[in-house]
This record gives structure tokens, sequence and C-alpha cells, in this order.
């Protein structure tokens, strides 16, 4: 059987996931989402990864969510489990500690818009189209598409999505901060290997750490946010880091960072 993932690792620190049902328009099913969970798993514990693009294989679909027509002949336990699955992957993106670039080459609705709203950054070909659908077929978005969203565009524009149903073209996804870059399609990859070059060249436990501040600062008051990102910080002065950066500015050179 063709493997559901594609994993190809750079030499610059740049790890490329892909989705590879494309005769499936990248659909979810539930050997893929196992495969993918132990990608992600790798990917974690990897320091040699310091930026992840996840993007789908083909031109037409990034993902187009739960797979149907797997779905169809299972009995309400496993519906369940199969939703719970894909919650659980979808958790196992946000919580990667490299930052992760959503390479958004296709149609993204449903479970596939949600792993787009797990990643940090995304870059959405102008021929896709977003929409969290799922109320349209009689459920809601089950893999954190109603608490992701909101957090990210604002309470009334998600409510407006999930409750119609819309599906958004990419460049209205940029106008409400859905997406960070709308660009031609043949342009998706160069774009979104741009943007990981661009943090790459910076300290990878930084990343590590401003990440975790941003995620989990962004779920509690301002305060408590505050003390998170003093202990982030913190986390990093004894780093060996930290003093090649200081050293690279006196002795301007760029710094060569070894994540330690």
């Amino acid at each position: 059987m063709d493997k559901t993932i594609g994993f190809e690792k750079r030499d610059d620190g740049i790890a490329i996931v892909t989705l590879n049902r494309p005769d499936a328009a990248n659909a979810l099913s539930k050997q893929l989402l196992y495969d993918l969970h132990d990608t992600l798993y790798n990917i974690k514990h990897d320091r040699e990864v310091r930026v992840v693009i996840l993007t789908g294989a083909g031109e037409k679909a990034f993902c187009a969510g739960a797979d149907l027509k797997e779905r169809k002949g299972m009995s309400d336990a496993q519906v369940k489990q199969t939703v719970a699955l894909i919650g659980a992957t979808v958790n196992d993106v946000e919580a990667l500690p490299q930052p992760v670039i959503a390479a958004v080459n296709g149609v993204a609705f449903g479970g596939g818009l949600e792993l787009a709203l797990a990643c940090d950054v995304r870059v959405v070909s102008k021929e896709a189209k977003l929409g969290l659908t799922e109320t349209s077929l009689a459920i809601i978005p089950g893999a954190g598409g109603t608490q992701r969203l909101p957090r990210l565009i604002g309470l009334g524009r998600a409510k407006e999505l999930i409750f119609t149903a819309k599906r958004l073209t990419a460049d209205q996804a940029e106008q409400i901060g859905l997406a960070e870059y709308s660009v031609q399609p043949a342009d998706v990859m160069e774009w979104s290997l741009n943007l990981a070059k661009q943090m790459v060249k910076n300290a990878p436990l930084a990343l590590i750490q401003a990440k975790t501040a941003i995620n989990n600062g962004m779920q509690v008051g301002l305060a408590t946010g505050l003390e998170i990102e003093k202990l982030a910080y913190n986390s990093l002065i004894p780093t060996e880091d930290r003093l090649e950066g200081l050293r690279a500015f006196a002795e301007k050179r760029p710094p060569v960072y070894q994540g330690k």
C-alpha cells in the first residue's frame, strides 16, 4: 500500500510533511491519521527539524476533511472514535514545538481546515476554497474548529462562517485573517519555503519558547500570560545560543545556532 504521508527532511532544518491521498482529495482516512500521528511524533523529538511545512499532494486539495466514504459504514461508536482520532491528530499538529506553516495548495474543508487552523501560519493558493462546512452535513466542526477559528478571526465572523457553512476564496480568507497569504498556485510551496527559511535562521530554542509563550498565553488572562512569557524567556538565559547571538552581534557576523 502506498504511504499516506510523505516526509522530506531537508539539510536546512526544514521538514515537509505531505498528506498523500490525492485521488481522495487527501481526506483523513484512519490510516492517514495513524501515519500522520507517527510522523508528527518523530518530528517532535527530532532536534534537527527546526520548521515544518504541512501540505497536500496534487493540485486540487490540501485536505477535504474526514473520509466520508469510510465513515458511511461505521456505527455511532466508530464515528465517535474516528472523530476523536481526527481531533487528537489535529492537537498533535498544534503541539509540535517547532513552527508549522500550512501550505494550503487546494481546498481545505471541515477537518482539512481544522488541520490548517492548528498550524502557526497559513499560505493559501488563490484557487483554493476554505470552509468549516459541517453544519450542512448535520454535524459541527469536531476537531477544534469551533474553538480555534474564533480565537483566530473573532467571534462574530467565526459564528457566521460555521452557521452558514460558507466556502471562502483565498482572498476572502486573507482579508479576515484566516490566511496570512493568498498566492498564485505555483507559488504556494516557494512562498512557504521562503517563510520557513526566514524562521530557520533564528535560534531554534527561541522559536520553541516563543511558540509556547504565545499559544499558552492565548488561553489565559494577561497577567498569567506575562508570567508564562517570563518563564519562557528565563529558560533561554543559560543557553549557549543566547551567548552565540551576543557574540555574533558584537562581531557583525551571522550567528550559528546549535539549538543548545
